[in-house]
């Protein structure tokens, strides 16, 4: 296929030629992956600046999306491209194979730097946020021979899922520390105070006054940002709070739990030993059901399976994609409904066809690089996650360039329960990093509002 690029695009690629250390915030459906590897086509076979560039990125993003760009489009013919995936038979091969272009998914990191010798002179981090913590051994491997690269991009559209001490360790693994500091300890002593605290231990830190707009100003030579609204034709997307209620026998059983953090059943009680697994048991009550302290499931209620019938009644025959937490939420689904979760290659082939009534899929199965808007424009929450970032991007799986309906994502929400605090924390989260999206935002020919219209 020929490609014509965007004039955004055009202006991405030039921005990673241009300086070695580059951080595209690129929002999903931009076409990030086509835009770096077309940079790498110049760099690698016009420039000849680099001669072998790896690759890292989510698993189905490393098998599918990248190989599957590399062969749509005809300017990319010259390059070669070698998956290292597979059993380690299959990753040394593939290691040793003649190509410019390496593609390695983010787990296998430590053991490609283990391999020793060493030889790649470019890195592309395709989602860099998986690099958001400096205790995961991923960091600390690639962190031993990041200095060996004399070029670096980063590419993600949700850069601080967590708040700006994420950033720490995503700035860090790029620029070796020049921008935010070689130490985390520093970071977060220039940077932040303590927020939740008990006595001497702190769980979490909250930026100081006028610290957003300093760390922005840091990394602003390094970073651009671009927002799909802004560059082009989106869908409608519509996003629905369905309400759920219990009833009061059910309640009291959730109450229970909540204040006492035990729930006796015969052959096994639900305990929850802390404040996080109280948290995450009341998620799974708030859902229907809950896990004992044997691992069995213990059933709670069909609330939000029935309001889950009713929307796929209203549905009238359209394709609906529900996003699920638990394996007994998937379990439950299934025995009521028939669904179909989306796990191999031939799995999305058939959604994307209108050929799954409704189809399951988990939230970190689905975080990075599937396009599944072909198949359905309904997506339903089953249960929520805290996590911003698998929110964001699962809800980019449809609501993405190329959809032709309006989006719709329903949200069920179990009245009084922690649902609601989740909720109301993505809704927080996502207002926090818009403003770092915001501070770093490219403006070719000017933007357009949500409705398209030029600002």
């Amino acid at each position: 296929m020929k490609y014509n690029p965007h004039e955004y695009q055009d202006y991405a690629k030039e921005f990673i030629i241009g300086h070695p250390v580059s951080l595209l915030l690129l929002d999903m459906g931009l076409g990030k992956t086509v835009v770096t590897l077309t940079a790498l086509w110049e760099l690698l076979l016009d420039y000849f600046e680099v001669r072998r560039v790896l690759v890292i990125a989510p698993l189905r993003v490393a098998r599918d999306t990248w190989p599957g760009e590399y062969e749509k489009w005809d300017h990319l013919n010259e390059l070669m491209l070698s998956p290292i995936l597979g059993s380690e038979k299959e990753r040394k091969a593939a290691l040793n194979r003649k190509a410019n272009v390496y593609v390695i998914n983010r787990e296998n990191v430590e053991w490609l730097v283990g391999q020793g010798n060493w030889d790649f002179d470019m890195i592309i981090i395709d989602e860099l946020s998986s690099f958001k913590s400096h205790k995961a051994k991923r960091f600390k491997a690639l962190r031993k021979v990041r200095a060996k690269a004399h070029r670096i991009v980063g590419l993600t559209g949700t850069p601080a899922p967590n708040g700006l001490i994420d950033l720490w360790a995503e700035i860090g693994i790029l620029d070796l520390g020049q921008r935010l500091g070689r130490f985390i300890g520093a970071y977060r002593e220039r940077f932040f105070q303590p927020d939740k605290r008990s006595r001497d231990m702190v769980y979490s830190y909250k930026p100081k006054d006028g610290a957003e707009e300093q760390i922005y100003g840091l990394i602003s030579d390094i970073t651009i940002s671009m927002k799909a609204v802004d560059y082009l034709e989106m869908p409608e997307c519509i996003y629905n709070r369905v309400e759920v209620s219990l009833s009061e026998k059910e309640y009291d059983l959730y109450r229970k739990l909540e204040k006492e953090m035990l729930l006796p059943f015969e052959g096994g009680d639900v305990d929850a030993v802390n404040a996080a697994g109280l948290s995450n048991k009341l998620l799974q009550m708030a859902n229907g059901a809950v896990y004992d302290e044997n691992g069995d499931v213990r059933h709670i209620h069909d609330r939000k399976l029935d309001v889950l019938e009713d929307l796929l009644e209203a549905a009238n025959g359209k394709p609906v994609l529900a996003a699920y937490w638990y394996k007994h939420d998937r379990q439950r689904i299934q025995e009521r409904f028939q669904a179909v979760e989306l796990d191999t290659s031939e799995d999305f082939k058939k959604w994307n066809k209108g050929e799954i009534p409704l189809a399951m899929i988990h939230p970190a199965s689905a975080g990075h690089g599937l396009n599944l808007q072909a198949g359905g424009s309904t997506l339903i929450w089953f249960g929520l996650t805290w996590s911003l970032e698998l929110y964001q991007q699962m809800n980019a799986r449809l609501w993405r360039q190329g959809q032709k309906e309006t989006v719709v994502i329903h949200h069920l929400i179990a009245k009084g329960t922690m649902d609601e605090q989740v909720f109301a924390s993505l809704e927080r989260k996502n207002t926090g990093q818009s403003a770092l999206v915001d501070a770093v935002k490219v403006r070719i020919g000017g933007i357009r509002d949500g409705c398209g219209k030029n600002l």
